[in-house]
């Protein structure tokens, strides 16, 4: 039997993971009001409890990012996404059995670790599945499911969580990954070269940019030590070390900047703060079709996806000094504050794929998984960092909120733009 397109299947199913993991990882902040004084948390200090239980969350993530990221070069793709999606799938479940917010802490460990897989295994995954001029939209395509994953997690954890309670609401879920494993396992068989679904157009296609699969397959695997002595390592690290903390601080800090700063009753929250989400979702796609329409047009795959880069962090730039100089005025005016928060998740969707992708355009084989990994825990480490310095920051005005996230868009373009070499493979 042979499928066509079956590289769209695949990342399909990439894309329903991704959507899974935002489920499972917004669940405990939609909840969290609503269940801490069943661990003896009192009111004044469930705002902190659920700052630590975020920590522990991020360092967790970080670290996953490097062993995940290595886990996925050294068994592939197939094996390492069930792994991995098992594993948080359990991690998330185990959430329903906590009598402490010491076990509470710890499963959340555990799930931060294991979530940390679907980032590095998706852009191996597209390495493998699609030509370089693909690649950006497939990543638009898995990434568009963590936009989208906010957009649904709200009224699906509140439906649940009102008709089962939070503990069988923590189980469902968990569930949810585990029946997305039988049809990843049915329809990934193999790699692309021994797929039998696969049809040889499409190998043709899929290899069409690529000198061999089997020169990708025998490049020497490269310790962290020896990927850190490339320049396009560290252009990657560093960028998504001040990017990715600008989404964070709006999954994040959202809801609470509606309600202190546009005085929103949780109802008006719900009925708005999905439309930002959706704005990312869009630029994600768009900026992956856009670095591809590049690289039809003759241009090599690392300069689309700067360009793609700039115009990203460009909309972003704007986006929140429309909203810095305009801080006061916008509590009048409703939509032109959400579009513009819409405005800056777009920019950063359509930037960010771009930005996963780099590690399959400047090496090969089993490093992209690695160098993909490196990227993800800075993106972590950094967002850790913004994340304690918010509440500091935003006491009085949400002023140094925004200054700060215009602060870290020229930072991270300054660290793609001069600090990444050539496309050379290593």
């Amino acid at each position: 039997m042979k499928i066509k397109g079956l590289r769209w299947w695949i990342v399909g199913l990439i894309g329903l993971a991704t959507i899974i993991n935002y489920i499972d990882r917004s669940a405990i902040n939609i909840m969290w009001p609503y269940i801490y004084k069943e661990f003896g948390i009192a009111e004044v200090d469930n705002k902190n409890a659920l700052a630590m239980i975020t920590t522990f969350f991020m360092i967790a993530y970080a670290v996953g990012q490097m062993v995940t990221g290595k886990m996925m070069d050294a068994i592939g793709t197939r094996l390492g996404m069930v792994v991995s999606i098992s594993a948080w799938s359990v991690s998330i479940a185990l959430h329903a059995f906590s009598r402490t917010i010491l076990s509470f802490n710890i499963f959340r460990a555990m799930l931060g670790f294991s979530e940390a897989g679907n980032w590095p295994g998706a852009t191996k995954s597209n390495a493998e599945w699609f030509p370089a001029k693909e690649r950006a939209i497939a990543q638009g395509i898995f990434g568009a499911g963590a936009s989208l994953g906010s957009v649904v997690a709200a009224p699906f954890i509140a439906y649940v969580f009102l008709a089962f309670g939070w503990r069988t609401t923590f189980v469902g879920i968990g569930f949810l990954g585990l029946l997305w494993i039988s049809p990843w396992w049915l329809i990934n068989k193999n790699i692309t070269s021994k797929h039998p679904w696969l049809t040889k157009e499409e190998l043709l296609h899929i290899q069409g940019d690529q000198a061999s699969l089997k020169i990708a397959n025998d490049t020497p695997v490269q310790t962290w030590r020896q990927l850190l002595q490339f320049r396009n390592t560290w252009g990657i690290i560093s960028a998504r070390f001040f990017l990715d903390p600008v989404w964070w601080m709006f999954l994040t800090w959202l809801p609470t900047f509606l309600k202190d700063q546009m005085g929103f009753d949780i109802k008006q929250v719900g009925a708005f703060a999905w439309m930002p989400y959706l704005m990312a979702a869009i630029g994600g796609m768009m900026g992956g079709f856009y670095s591809s329409s590049l690289i039809n047009k003759g241009m090599d795959a690392p300069r689309a996806r700067k360009k793609a880069i700039a115009i990203g962090c460009l909309i972003m730039l704007s986006a929140l000094l429309g909203i810095l100089f305009n801080l006061e005025q916008l509590k009048d005016h409703v939509q032109l504050a959400i579009f513009l928060i819409g405005a800056t998740l777009f920019g950063f969707q359509f930037l960010i794929n771009n930005l996963q992708t780099l590690p399959s355009d400047f090496f090969s084989g089993k490093n992209v998984g690695a160098v993909s990994g490196m990227g993800g825990m800075a993106a972590v480490l950094g967002t850790i960092i913004i994340t304690l310095l918010v509440p500091f920051i935003s006491k009085t005005s949400y002023y140094s909120f925004f200054a700060l996230a215009a602060l870290l868009v020229p930072i991270g373009w300054i660290c793609i733009r001069f600090f990444t070499a050539g496309h050379k493979k290593a």
